[in-house]
């Protein structure tokens, strides 16, 4: 089994798992959630989808990481009682998906990368930057799949202390980031795979349950019996050993893109 590839592209940090075999292979993009595993690094532990003839390229997500300020998540934790929206939700799925097309122009400059659609997977609040890939952009997408993931940002603000105060502005970013209302732009773009714990926030898990339900046959929803929001034990920063329920998610996920890279 070869050994991860850590680097930047375009300024965004990865983690890169190659594929077995030699020559290009089609890609797979994933962006972390910011519960444990919180770091490109530790998601790749948590779900290597090994055995995939894929590489495997999970990115970064703002001040996560390699990105990390002064080596701590203290300074994202200030945004968080900031302005948990504004400061916080909002502006991180912002960055990451405007620096995902240079990021995946670099990869494909860097990795031995096969040309043709890409897969795209993310978890928590990275699900919500794969789910602006496929809803408001033009890269093609041969398979996508959600873990736990901030499919409707009210749901996610709500689990924040208090009684958000939106505004117009607030209330035009939090909507712009529901997916349930962007069901019909992600109809036809690409067979999507809806993982969600069992455990999982309510609110999260309904909104899973109904996305599922919106798209109808072209997507499937897979429930994960036991699993609550993080995938491996806190900090999450650093790569761990895979929690028996994350392996189980792992198997699922690798089924999924294995089935659509056949």
């Amino acid at each position: 089994m070869q050994s991860p590839i850590t680097g930047t592209a375009a300024g965004v940090p990865f983690t890169a798992l190659p594929p077995a075999g030699e020559g290009p292979a089609p890609l797979i993009v994933t962006w972390h959630m910011l519960d444990a595993p919180r770091s490109d690094a530790a998601f790749a532990a948590a779900l290597p989808m090994h055995g995939l003839p894929a590489w495997r390229v999970h990115l970064g997500m703002p001040m996560c990481g390699a990105r990390m300020v002064d080596g701590s998540m203290d300074a994202g934790l200030a945004l968080v009682q900031e302005d948990p929206l504004m400061s916080f939700l909002y502006p991180f799925v912002r960055q990451a998906f405007e620096e995902f097309p240079a990021a995946l122009a670099a990869l494909r400059e860097q990795l031995p990368v096969a040309e043709g659609p890409i897969g795209v997977l993310g978890g928590s609040l990275g699900g919500a930057v794969a789910l602006r890939v496929l809803a408001d952009s033009d890269v093609p997408v041969f398979a996508a799949a959600l873990l736990n993931a901030a499919i409707h940002l009210r749901s996610v603000v709500d689990l924040f202390p208090g009684d958000y105060p939106y505004d117009a502005e607030s209330s035009a970013a939090v909507d712009s980031l529901d997916f349930l209302a962007k069901a019909g732009q992600l109809a036809g773009r690409a067979p999507l795979l809806v993982v969600s714990g069992e455990l999982d926030h309510p609110a999260l898990r309904a909104d899973a349950i109904r996305l599922a339900e919106e798209l109808g046959e072209q997507a499937e929803l897979a429930s994960i019996p036991g699993l609550a929001h993080p995938l491996a034990e806190e900090p999450g920063i650093e790569p761990a050993p895979q929690l028996p329920l994350t392996r189980e998610v792992d198997r699922v996920l690798t089924e999924w893109f294995g089935r659509h890279l056949s």
